[in-house]
């Protein structure tokens, strides 16, 4: 042999005892036994004693246990968020949802043709306030969905059936079976500090990660009685909100936001953001409204809406406060308001105490009274503070008659109280109430649409509406143009044929 081959060889074995010996170091982790190979001849390690972690120097034979619970923790350990996921995580659950929706190319929207259904699928969070199988989420969760599935903490799946919905305090009731997820520890949010900690808990990554868990993040409460102007084009009424710093990201939404002694103390909501993501302004409805809106939603089905029989006025100048305190307007004669001896110049200064300046402060406080609670109202009348005491009626919208003038179009007349109710910038007019599909795409109406005219016919009512339908179905051609209010918006929807 070579000089050469001899030097070749003996590197090539010193390479193979460095490899092994690489491969002792990173098995050596195990306990026991350990086989390798040392130039192609099986080589048996005996260890007598139990191999120890390099860096903590404690035995892998025999790992330390896990802590059972959050009380067999370190006092360091055992922070306010441990606890508030320990007691919340159990009573969070994922969403998923599921719509149909029609696609139209270019062709079947200027020919009005139906288009190919669509499933789309949306992601929230929700959690259990009873043993019973009922859930809170937002409304915009489950808005339009066909299909609602739950998915609980240790990955069990069901069906949920949609018990009631309110838009306008974006709040949702669902149902499961009973003794499937626990009731969250419950709290109060009149009593909330700037700066106390807070746990926003929920599944911002809808199925993305393969742990059923709700992801957790924590915060403080960064400011209470927060009134936000919806960019959505919604009526909303997200007032009096809570807000947080807790990261609260899309799919959240509908979770629980928790304190530290680990009671739910509102519903994550929306956030404010300029990317998309969180940016540490995140908002949640307090858990005393989503209370009220559920017991609602699970008695009657709907929420019946706080009415005392008055207009108010915030768009004028205020030296007294920032946004302009509501100034009474219009008092409506029989009503609870008038009864009580408020006039149309009156300002309106607290409720319960608590300071009115603007009329989401207003609006926000009579929703969270509720129908049939008794008020303190404090106001000014020229020069003198006053006070009376306002009964909480029901807002008679619900009693409205409804007048079907087409195949699934249904309408009411604008009145008062639907003007105070809906916010609308008109004062008369039929509301569109209810509009199905086959309707929808004939008319182009949409629910909340006020027909101002037919064919240049003022409409002053839903029978103005029924009436005029009526005759250009049964004479001429049926065709009929109508115009209409839309929001702040008005304009002329494209003539249709009645029949």
């Amino acid at each position: 042999m070579s000089e050469g081959n001899r030097i070749g060889r003996t590197m090539r074995a010193a390479v193979r005892v460095l490899v092994a010996g690489t491969v002792l170091v990173f098995a050596g982790l195990g306990v026991g036994a350990v086989v390798t190979t040392f130039e192609d001849r099986p080589v048996r390690v005996e260890r007598s004693e139990p191999v120890q972690n390099p860096f903590t120097r404690t035995s892998l034979a025999e790992p330390a246990p896990a802590a059972q619970s959050v009380t067999d923790l370190s006092d360091a350990r055992r922070t306010p968020t441990v606890v508030a996921a320990a007691l919340v995580l159990p009573s969070v659950v994922s969403l998923r949802t599921e719509r149909t929706v029609q696609t139209q190319d270019v062709l079947g929207r200027f020919f009005s043709r139906g288009g190919r259904p669509r499933i789309e699928s949306g992601l929230g969070s929700g959690f259990a306030i009873d043993d019973e199988g009922t859930l809170v989420t937002n409304a915009h969760v489950v808005s339009g969905a066909d299909r609602i599935e739950v998915v609980d903490f240790q990955g069990q799946r069901f069906e949920a059936e949609l018990v009631g919905s309110d838009e306008l305090t974006d709040l949702a009731v669902l149902r499961i079976p009973p003794n499937r997820v626990p009731a969250a520890p419950l709290g109060i949010s009149s009593d909330l500090f700037i700066g106390e900690p807070t746990v926003a808990l929920g599944n911002p990554s809808g199925y993305a990660l393969r742990n059923t868990e709700a992801t957790v993040t924590s915060g403080v409460v960064s400011g209470v009685g927060r009134d936000i102007q919806s960019q959505s084009g919604q009526e909303v009424l997200y007032a009096d909100m809570i807000q947080t710093d807790a990261s609260i990201n899309p799919g959240n939404s509908g979770g629980p936001l928790a304190n530290a002694d680990g009671e739910v103390i509102g519903v994550n909501s929306s956030i404010l953001s300029r990317s998309g993501g969180s940016e540490g302004l995140g908002f949640a409805i307090p858990i005393d409204r989503a209370l009220l809106v559920a017991a609602e939603l699970l008695e009657f089905g709907r929420v019946r809406r706080p009415w005392v029989g008055v207009q108010v006025l915030t768009d004028r100048q205020d030296p007294g406060s920032v946004h302009g305190r509501p100034l009474v307007v219009e008092v409506l004669e029989g009503t609870p308001a008038s009864e009580a001896g408020l006039r149309a110049g009156d300002e309106i200064v607290s409720l319960n105490g608590r300071a009115i300046n603007h009329d989401l402060d207003w609006e926000v406080g009579l929703a969270d009274a509720g129908v049939g609670a008794t008020v303190d109202v404090a106001f000014r009348r020229g020069g003198s503070d006053l006070q009376t005491r306002l009964r909480l009626d029901e807002l008679p919208t619900g009693r409205a008659e409804r007048i079907e003038v087409l195949r699934g179009l249904e309408l009411i007349s604008v009145t008062p109280q639907i003007i105070q109710e809906r916010n609308l910038a008109v004062r008369f007019g039929a509301l569109v109430v209810s509009v199905g599909d086959a309707a929808r795409r004939g008319t182009q109406l949409r629910e909340g649409d006020v027909i101002l005219s037919v064919n240049r016919n003022e409409v002053r009512s839903a029978e103005d509406a029924d009436e005029l339908f009526g005759y250009y179905a049964r004479s001429g051609d049926g065709w009929v143009q109508l115009y209409i209010a839309r929001g702040t918006e008005t304009g002329s929807l494209r003539a249709f044929r009645v029949r």
